[in-house]
């Protein structure tokens, strides 16, 4: 297992509606992340900054990079795109985090 760390964008003002649509997250989306090898994936917010960061364990091996072929998670970035920053799939652009500290 590893855990993976890094940084998205909102746009501003829509942490709420950002918040509703992860609260109504889709059963078929979290069952594709799991079954990706995803698990203990959370997403914090700056609300000075907009600026998200998210955390998840991946399990080795697993399937991550299959996902951005997916069609429910393409319709996800679809649905989330008019709320971040994303790139031209509407996947969001997504920058990495570089662990420099860990208390075990």
């Amino acid at each position: 297992m590893s855990v993976h760390a890094f940084r998205m964008q909102l746009k501003p003002g829509v942490i709420a509606e950002y918040r509703r649509r992860h609260d109504e997250i889709w059963p078929e989306l979290i069952r594709l992340l799991k079954e990706a090898g995803i698990s203990d994936y959370r997403i914090f917010v700056d609300r000075g900054s907009d600026a998200l960061f998210a955390v998840l364990t991946l399990a080795e091996p697993n399937n991550r990079d299959s996902l951005p072929l997916h069609p429910v998670m393409q319709r996800w970035w679809d649905h989330m795109a008019e709320l971040m920053i994303v790139d031209e799939t509407n996947r969001p652009a997504e920058w990495p985090l570089e662990q420099v500290f860990h208390l075990p």
